[in-house]
């Protein structure tokens, strides 16, 4: 992460990296503090990784209202948002399939898990082949019921929810929203490739440099583009993928097949009003595979799309040309 003059703080957080940019020097720390609530918040409520988290307990009771915080009836609520959207393409009722996938704990235990396998197996696993790993009931989500006057959610039995695809934007948003409410300032927060811009931007707006993994740092392979406000997300199957059963894993499922999904889109990058659309629109263009492209169009989706041989296309007017330096958040 670099950006010249323009004071940056970031940290590890959400099993990702979060960035927070403003202004001026002095609107750091409060911004900092701002977002960090934020982001305990979320992970208290919707992580699958916690034993205490609100999520792990809606899904160890299946079948059964459980009561839950108004911010956890949010994230439910939007992640159904994105199913009726996508006609059940991005599906969070997909937890199952996640987990014998291999996505069964915390993204850098997985990593540090498929590190220690590597070095005793030679980079192969002991496990059934991925063609196997099916685990799903097809269109669970439209089971899930939000009772906000009893303030509870119920899954279907049998069923697990993730809220990946869409939690990690919303609290990108939630953050954004947090610091300029509480101060008026313009900010740029950053969780991993989703990025959420509230309040007025620096001239020329927050620069972001669109790549395939955030963390590789400004001079990676990609785009550098600009946004005012709203949001920017990128979606990609490379970035966190592993070795299992002797075949390539990645997190993004197809609701069909219960697999990672086989596409033809390295990463995708979408602007929306909100990074919380734009992350529902990245994630379901990777699984629209050929449809992807005219689906954004049709949606009036600015996005920038790249295939695995590294062929880019843009479309729906986002910027075909790079601007200038200086380097800025990667997405």
């Amino acid at each position: 992460m670099t950006g010249r003059g323009l004071p940056t703080a970031r940290w590890h957080a959400l099993g990702s990296i979060a960035v927070v940019r403003v202004a001026e020097p002095w609107q750091l720390e409060p911004a900092i503090l701002a977002v960090r609530a934020t982001l305990e918040r979320f992970d208290r409520v919707c992580s699958r990784f916690r034993a205490d988290s609100e999520l792990t307990s809606v899904n160890a009771r299946a079948g059964r209202p459980v009561e839950v915080s108004p911010l956890m009836a949010d994230a439910v609520e939007i992640a159904l948002r994105g199913a009726a959207l996508t006609d059940g393409t991005l599906d969070p009722c997909l937890g199952r399939s996640l987990e014998q996938a291999g996505y069964d704990r915390d993204w850098e235990l997985v990593r540090e898990r498929q590190r220690d396998r590597d070095d005793v197996l030679g980079g192969d696993e002991e496990h059934p082949s991925a063609s196997r790993l099916v685990a799903r009931r097809r269109a669970a989500w439209r089971d899930v019921e939000v009772d906000r006057t009893r303030g509870t959610v119920q899954i279907p039995a049998g069923a697990k929810l993730d809220l990946g695809a869409t939690a990690k934007a919303l609290a990108a948003d939630r953050a954004a929203a947090a610091v300029h409410a509480s101060s008026g300032h313009g900010v740029l927060v950053a969780l991993g490739g989703d990025l959420a811009a509230a309040g007025r931007s620096p001239s020329g707006g927050w620069r972001v440099h669109v790549t395939d993994d955030h963390r590789a740092g400004p001079r990676a392979p990609g785009q550098r583009v600009a946004i005012e406000d709203g949001g920017l997300a990128t979606s990609s199957t490379t970035t966190r993928s592993w070795r299992r059963g002797g075949e390539t894993m990645h997190h993004i499922i197809d609701p069909v097949t219960g697999r990672p999904a086989v596409t033809r889109w390295r990463t995708v990058s979408v602007a929306a009003t909100d990074c919380t659309d734009a992350n529902i629109a990245s994630t379901t263009a990777i699984l629209r595979d050929g449809e992807a492209i005219a689906w954004l169009e049709r949606h009036g989706l600015p996005a920038r799309l790249v295939e695995l041989d590294g062929t880019v296309h843009t479309v729906a007017g986002w910027p075909a040309e790079q601007l200038a330096p200086p380097p800025a958040v990667e997405a």
